[in-house]
């Protein structure tokens, strides 16, 4: 009788001091042994030819290598979509890289007053230039967008009604509905008007004593178009005043500049939302203002002294990095200087002549396999829906396929994203820093190699 071939797999034990010297503890090894002899198991009993005790070992070292990388590495986001949601939305700048390095290598005064040699607040260090930024009285800072709505309506609506237009309770990404958050706060919810058309006159018949604000939500992902109407921030405004009814807007994107001046549609600014007079803006901190994730709540004084000192803000309080982080994205604004210092608007600001000459030299670096073609970079991250700014793309055709490239690029060091278009893997270079070019080229010409191999 033959011997059966699952007799001569090597040990478990015999595989893991085959890697003695592989980075790694001991049980790693293990691990990534016992890995290594399951898929040489299953090959066998799948058909294949049994695997030698060499590429055995070798399985197992680069299931070991991949076990001690950690799971959250950078990615280079060739993909064309500024605000990757998948990927981390928005890079910060260098700046802000800085003020994180500068804070986390040391101890700092996040909850000490330096003057008064007691302790302090750490929602004090981004109040003035919350201020100067958006014109607000006062601002607050929590972990994200939606709990920043989830506070707003726990402190002030709780146990009253909230009106909400009918297209604008709305389901923003990662199951996160306007009506769930508003069931989840205490506050009652009540629509009005339709799904695309709501006018004053529907918000001031719904309005009753137990209305505590109206609530405005921007469509920061997608767009209602043909017969609409939208109630403007100042309507509601003129309509809640004298009512004790407060005006809450949520912006969602949480945009300083004026996007027109990109070549793109008019997003809602902070700034105008505050000036038309509501009570409450909130938005995202890693969306168009281009800085780390959180949730921002700027306008009333004494309406935001109210959320400073209820207890969910100790719950919702972001720590020191995402502090220092969003301080020197502000401070960019403040000084002027956000176009050029905070990547998203470096990104959409570079001359598409000058990311052609880029792309051209990534698709050089694939040979006969490479092209440039013209495309479109999305702004993406639930920001200006449907908006885009022309491009050039690397538009590379291997042999072996798109996906397949695809795949080595994700799996390589370092880790490439790009997007699959009519059979071609397409890179984007307005996504990329120009410092990782040369990276980018050569993950190419590596990648190209093996599959020719």
């Amino acid at each position: 009788m033959d011997e059966s071939p699952f007799r001569n797999l090597p040990s478990v034990d015999a595989i893991a001091q085959a890697l003695d010297g592989l980075v790694g503890p001991r049980a790693l090894a293990v691990e990534a042994a016992r890995f290594a002899i399951d898929r040489a198991r299953e090959r066998i009993r799948t058909g294949y030819e049994p695997q030698s005790e060499a590429e055995i070992v070798a399985n197992a070292g680069a299931r070991l290598r991949a076990l001690s990388r950690p799971s959250l590495r950078p990615v280079i986001n060739a993909s064309g979509v500024i605000l990757q949601t998948n990927l981390g939305r928005a890079p910060l700048s260098e700046p802000a890289l800085a003020a994180m390095r500068d804070v986390a290598a040391s101890y700092s005064n996040l909850e000490f007053d330096l003057e008064a040699g007691e302790r302090g607040s750490r929602h004090g260090h981004v109040r003035d230039l919350l201020r100067r930024t958006t014109g607000a009285q006062d601002g607050l800072v929590v972990n994200n967008n939606a709990a920043a709505l989830f506070m707003v309506l726990s402190v002030l609506a709780a146990g009253r009604e909230v009106i909400v237009s009918r297209g604008q309770a709305v389901e923003i990404g990662g199951g996160f509905r306007i009506p769930d958050v508003l069931r989840q706060s205490g506050a009652r919810l009540v629509e009005v008007g339709t799904t695309n058309r709501t006018y004053l006159r529907d918000y001031a018949e719904a309005l009753t004593p137990a209305t505590a604000a109206l609530l405005r939500v921007h469509t920061s992902n997608f767009r209602v178009i043909g017969f609409t109407h939208e109630t403007t921030a100042a309507e509601m405004v003129a309509l809640a005043k004298g009512k004790d009814v407060l005006v809450i807007d949520d912006l969602g994107s949480g945009c300083l500049l004026q996007t027109e001046a990109f070549g793109l549609a008019h997003e809602p600014t902070v700034q105008e939302s505050l000036t038309a007079g509501v009570d409450l803006a909130l938005f995202s901190g890693d969306k168009l203002l281009g800085g780390p994730q959180c949730g921002v709540i700027a306008g009333r004084a004494d309406l935001v002294d109210q959320l400073r000192s209820h207890p969910l803000a100790r719950a919702l309080r972001v720590d020191k990095l995402t502090i220092a982080a969003l301080n020197a994205t502000l401070a960019s604004y403040a000084a002027g200087t956000a176009q050029d210092e905070v990547p998203i608007w470096a990104m959409l600001g570079t001359h598409a002549d000058r990311v052609r000459r880029r792309a051209r030299r990534w698709a050089r670096a694939a040979g006969a396999a490479g092209a440039v073609t013209a495309s479109e970079t999305m702004i993406g991250g639930g920001s200006l829906p449907g908006q885009s700014v022309p491009t050039w793309c690397a538009a590379i055709r291997p042999p072996l396929g798109a996906d397949h490239l695809a795949t080595t690029l994700r799996l390589g060091q370092p880790a490439i994203v790009g997007r699959i278009e009519r059979d071609a893997l397409l890179l984007d270079p307005r996504t990329v820093p120009e410092s990782s070019d040369g990276a980018v080229a050569e993950a190419l010409r590596r990648a190209l190699a093996s599959a020719t191999a």
